[in-house]
């Protein structure tokens, strides 16, 4: 299903939302193909509903595969496990949904097109809620306590409620997410779904032959005083940048330098490289284009016409060629060669690890467990026995040398796996030097998970520099890359 048929259904299920016929919205989303996290999200919300938790569970587990930083798809998840009276789980769900939220107090999801804010302190109240009902007071009252510390004015009344009742031993209400409020598609995607006439339809407005009468659709014929004095001049087309090519099938972009286009669309193709990959220009934009989903014109004075084919184009698009690395376009560079020479083999696999902060490793596809954590142990700079991996985020995911790795390597797409990573005991990082320790000047928080956030005035180890405005280092037990410009070498004589 490409993407224009996905975000007409995706429209069509949100107007029957709009109209309160929410059966007809779930059975659009459901046809689906290859739902992406957002409608995988609505469709959680509709089957939960309907009361249909396991089903709704399905869905927000495929949400969160789809997008792991979703925080308010581990929220209804919580949710839906606190309907199953499954706390513990419950409780797991809405530490993830707080991990997601990055100490923010609240995430606003307007900008994705989800009319709500998740507030930080209505996560913490339903973790509470889960814990009382496991007998944990203790806990429950210790996490009551955190979110007024991210409380809003109109929160307080609710955690100030919960919070009597913990003291008196007794469950309170859950705070629910509005599950008929779903995510809307982008509303510019979908005007240009509504085929537009720009040039409106013809009519005669004045006639430049006198007394004219005529009445219909034949074209009016003026009227010259004099024959021309010599013959016309041939017009002559204006030169256009490249070869024209029409466009036989629809091709889909995939990275941020290739270039959408649907059959019948007209490009100028600017190169074509040994990859079969051209760059094109379509509508004063340039990208990339497989060339076998292109046909050649012929430019006259006629117009454009198509190259005779030898045989006609099959209705099945020709498989998408591989990107080579580094330059797509023209002959192979220097460049070229050393970024080949840095490729893996093809029996190797690059490991992307999710840890305090990201890394991937290379090794070759079927190595045993233990290979596995020896390379990642070597990566953390500790044993391999206090590595703990997992296929998942969730905790129970955990891997062990009992682990069936064939089944592990079959899910490897692109040459790549993701796994989840947490050490028994954290070895702190050796500096580059004894002399290199920096001091931070201003307070920085981090927007991606392998970044380092730090107050001002926080010593921090360097550990290496990552080039001219970035550094990895090491502070408060936490290891991520920062900018240069936020720290300062600490004086010698303070060392």
């Amino acid at each position: 299903m490409s993407f224009l048929d996905t975000l007409r259904q995706w429209d069509d299920a949100i107007a029957c939302v709009d109209r309160n016929d929410l059966t007809e919205a779930l059975r659009i989303f459901l046809a689906i193909h290859q739902p992406n996290s957002k409608i995988c999200f609505n469709i959680g919300c509709l089957q939960l509903l309907n009361q249909n938790l396991d089903a709704a569970e399905k869905a927000f587990d495929s949400s969160i595969c789809k997008d792991e930083h979703l925080a308010v798809a581990f929220f209804q998840r919580g949710i839906t496990f606190y309907k199953m009276e499954r706390y513990e789980e419950c409780v797991g769900d809405f530490q993830l949904a707080l991990k997601a939220l990055r100490g923010n107090q609240l995430i606003d999801y307007k900008v994705l097109g989800l009319r709500y804010k998740l507030y930080a302190c209505e996560v913490l109240h339903n973790m509470a809620l889960a814990e009382a009902h496991l007998g944990q007071w203790e806990k429950a009252q210790k996490n009551l306590a955190k979110a007024l510390e991210y409380k809003t004015d109109a929160k307080v009344n609710i955690i100030n409620r919960a919070m009597q009742s913990t003291l008196k031993q007794k469950v309170f209400k859950a705070v629910e997410f509005p599950s008929s409020v779903l995510f809307r598609p982008n509303k510019h995607y979908v005007a240009e779904l509504e085929k537009k006439d720009y040039l409106g339809k013809a009519k005669v407005v004045a006639s430049v032959v006198p007394q004219d009468q005529f009445s219909g659709f034949a074209p009016l014929q003026p009227q010259v005083e004099q024959e021309p004095s010599g013959p016309k001049e041939p017009e002559v087309l204006r030169a256009l940048e490249g070869d024209p090519h029409v466009v036989l099938y629809e091709f889909l972009p995939e990275t941020s330098d290739e270039l959408a286009v649907v059959p019948g669309n007209i490009v100028f193709v600017l190169q074509k490289g040994s990859d079969n990959w051209a760059s094109v220009i379509f509508n004063g934009r340039k990208g990339l284009v497989p060339y076998n989903y292109l046909e050649r014109l012929e430019m006259s004075l006629g117009g454009l016409q198509k190259v005779e084919r030898s045989e006609p184009p099959s209705r099945i698009p020709p498989t998408r060629p591989e990107r080579k690395q580094g330059l797509v376009r023209g002959e192979s560079s220097s460049e070229d060669l050393q970024q080949k020479e840095s490729q893996p083999a093809d029996n190797s696999c690059i490991v992307k690890v999710y840890h305090t902060f990201n890394f991937a490793v290379s090794l070759a596809s079927g190595s045993t467990y233990k290979t596995l954590v020896e390379k990642i142990g070597k990566k953390l700079n500790i044993s391999s026995l206090s590595v703990t991996l997992r296929l998942t985020s969730d905790a129970t995911s955990a891997m062990s040398e009992d682990t069936d790795m064939e089944s592990v390597w079959s899910g490897v797409q692109s040459k790549h796996l993701t796994l989840w990573c947490s050490t028994k005991e954290q070895t702190s990082v050796k500096p580059l030097n004894n002399d290199i320790v920096l001091v931070a000047l201003h307070s920085y928080e981090s927007t991606n998970p392998e970044d380092l956030s730090f107050n001002p005035g926080d010593e921090i180890t360097l550990i290496s520099k990552i080039n001219q405005d970035w550094l990895e280092g090491q502070s408060n037990g936490n290891t991520g890359i920062f900018p240069a410009s936020f720290v300062e070498k600490r004086p010698a004589n303070d060392q």
